[in-house]
């Protein structure tokens, strides 16, 4: 806090306390009471010996004495006031009358002569009502300025981004490729411009949420030591029709001015979506700003030194005339990391946590598919939680797949009870996933298995593929939907009855065999895309679909959805019912145990039973010695690593 902020958040107290001063001092005032005499009465007061006390005050500039004083029967707050001539002989009398009847007598000077004084009494009231004034008048128009502050830029400058480098960018080897031209041009234009190269005015960063677009732009003007200005597409839109077009304005002339430098819109959809579409009406004040911004990105001079980089992850719902060339026209995608990136990823955020060795971020990278990099650094964050919360030096591989599980799945229901009954569907029917994933070749690898019920999940089998790949085949997407029908399946064929608990997989499963049908020409139909996402601007992505095609054909599409929903349905039913022993081992061990890894389901199959001891000799010391305070064992530190071994074991 600056000495401004101090003064003005002091200014008010000081006010209110001299105003208080003033309350007071004005309600004492009111309460005195003073009698008014005439000089006769003073001097019949003064004969009678009535009087107790006599304060005199000259006043030089009306001639006159300011009597005061009190009278024998008057109460505290009773005065008595007296104007009499400025003569010797009255207060010659006054003089007399004290040497006779010996009461209280004070005189005091002339307070008009003192100037400090008389700036008080004369001036004081009126500066505090100027002051008074002025406070009052200044917070009326702080709210003014602030109306008028409408039209000024949002963007802020992060003095931190020039801190963040490449090196802070794990796993986008191909993307910093992609941009490193710019940091060249902020550094050294001349070189592009001795060839007449002229670098993108924009660069539109594409991809999921949380894979890293921002911390890539800020990388780029931390590599090129420049200033880094960011803004949300949301900042520049509000009520008033011309505010955006304003801030737009006042951005490109506060970047001119501190040019060479970047500027980062974030979600720049918010402002950049297509004009003139007619649904759900028109936004003038969003279409203005939209022009404001085409204009000033035309209207940049080749030597600026201006970059904007915006960022979006919805790309197709964006205006045309921003991605024409001259604007936006270089689009870089930053797609989800691959096994490699994200081992690269959970590299730069386990740098300040204390892992386990048994714990190794390739093992973790592979277990992992589909998460971002903001998903990565969320995992790691809520292990090193729960190793706090349970008390330990390192975070294990127990911490780690729970965190896993509550970043997809949330956090256990461990207080919700099943019935018998309930517990024993919910084994089978996760079974059943298990059993197709070990039998079908391409279908998904189960990874883990539980019966803990996490969110609105009663259980859940996490499901990965055995490669990261690209595409996929049609016997792959085949076996994929037989895996996700085996949680029903095995309900049918154990109980003769099925239960609300695979909807989710049913909603999976129909969703690629749609996609098999109507847009990978996998089915009886041929190879034609008969249906595509329209993506209505105003109306949400999913609202309405392209349709190009009749009714008859609808009907065929369900038709071949249904025939090819069956077709898995059967082979998965096949399937379940050759191997009906190993779903009801997997069920009972399920039952037992509530939670299995892929390691457990491997050895599983093989012996017919879980693993009677676990391989210790992997662990160094210190990690048998918290395994040993998880299970309750007393340790001592003079404990050699085969005692610990044999503790655990018993």
């Amino acid at each position: 806090m600056n000495r401004n902020d101090i003064k003005k958040g002091l200014l008010p107290y000081l006010f209110l306390f001299i105003f208080m001063i003033s309350v007071f001092y004005g309600l004492s005032i009111m309460n005195r009471k003073v009698h008014v005499l005439n000089y006769g009465q003073l001097i019949n007061e003064f004969d009678k010996n009535n009087i107790e006390e006599v304060t005199i005050i000259p006043r030089d500039r009306s001639k006159v004495y300011e009597i005061r004083g009190r009278i024998k029967g008057y109460k505290e707050n009773e005065t008595f006031f007296v104007r009499v001539p400025f003569t010797d002989e009255v207060v010659g009398k006054i003089l007399a009358y004290q040497e006779q009847n010996q009461f209280k007598l004070i005189t005091e000077a002339d307070p008009e002569s003192g100037s400090l004084l008389l700036i008080l009494i004369n001036i004081l009231p009126i500066a505090l009502l100027v002051g008074a004034t002025f406070f009052i008048i200044t917070r009326q128009m702080g709210g003014a300025n602030r109306s008028m502050d409408f039209g000024k830029s949002r963007a802020k400058l992060h003095e931190e981004s020039k801190k963040v480098n490449f090196n802070a960018v794990a796993g986008l080897k191909e993307e910093k490729e992609e941009v490193s031209e710019l940091i060249d041009f902020l550094k050294n234009p001349k070189k592009f411009q001795k060839l007449g190269a002229r670098i993108p005015k924009g660069v539109l960063l594409v991809g999921p949420p949380g894979t890293g677009k921002t911390l890539l732009a800020r990388a780029v003007a931390g590599e090129a030591n420049v200033p880094f200005y960011y803004i949300s597409g949301s900042d520049f839109v509000e009520l008033f029709v011309g505010v955006g077009a304003s801030r737009v304005r006042d951005m490109f002339r506060q970047a001119k001015n501190n040019a060479p430098c970047l500027i980062f819109i974030d979600e720049i959809d918010a402002v950049g979506r297509q004009r003139g579409t007619g649904l759900g009406g028109g936004h003038d004040e969003r279409e203005q700003t939209l022009n404001q911004l085409l204009t000033e990105m035309d209207g940049f001079g080749s030597n600026e030194g201006i970059i904007i980089i915006a960022a979006t992850n919805r790309p197709d719902v964006l205006d045309p005339a921003l991605l024409r060339p001259g604007r936006f026209d270089r689009q870089v995608t930053v797609n989800l990391p691959d096994v490699r990136a994200r081992e690269e990823i959970l590299a730069v955020h386990a740098t300040n946590k204390v892992l386990a060795k048994s714990v190794t971020l390739d093992n973790l990278a592979k277990r992992t598919p589909g998460f971002s990099g903001a998903d990565l650094e969320n995992l790691l964050n809520e292990a090193a939680l729960l190793a706090v919360r349970r008390n330990k030096d390192y975070i294990t591989m127990a911490e780690v797949d729970e965190a896993t599980d509550r970043v997809l799945m949330g956090p256990a229901k461990l207080s919700k009870k099943y019935t018998t009954q309930e517990k024993i569907m919910v084994s089978y029917h996760e079974a059943g996933h298990v059993v197709l994933g070990i039998k079908l070749n391409d279908a998904h690898v189960v990874q883990k298995v539980t019966i803990i019920p996490r969110s609105y999940a009663g259980g859940y089998a996490m499901m990965i593929p055995k490669e990261e790949k690209y595409t996929a085949t049609k016997t792959e997407l085949l076996d994929q939907i037989t895996g996700l029908l085996g949680g029903r399946v095995a309900e049918e064929i154990i109980f003769n009855e099925v239960t609300t608990g695979a909807h989710n997989d049913f909603e999976k499963a129909t969703k690629i065999a749609r996609s098999m049908v109507t847009e990978y020409g996998m089915s009886n139909l041929g190879p034609m895309q008969l249906e595509h996402q329209a993506e209505g601007v105003f109306l949400g992505r999913d609202y309405n679909k392209s349709r190009n095609f009749s009714d008859q054909v609808a009907l065929e599409i369900d038709r071949e959805i249904r025939n090819i929903i069956s077709l898995c349905y059967d082979k998965a039913k096949k399937i379940l019912l050759e191997n009906k022993d190993l779903l009801d081992l997997i069920s009972k061990t399920l039952l037992e145990y509530e939670t299995l890894t892929k390691e457990q389901i491997e050895y599983l199959v093989v012996n017919n039973k879980m693993p009677e001891e676990e391989d210790l000799s992997k662990y160094d010391v210190t990690e048998l010695r918290i395994m040993a305070k998880d299970k309750g064992i007393k340790t001592n530190s003079k404990m050699k690593k085969e005692d610990l071994i044999k503790e655990l074991n018993k």
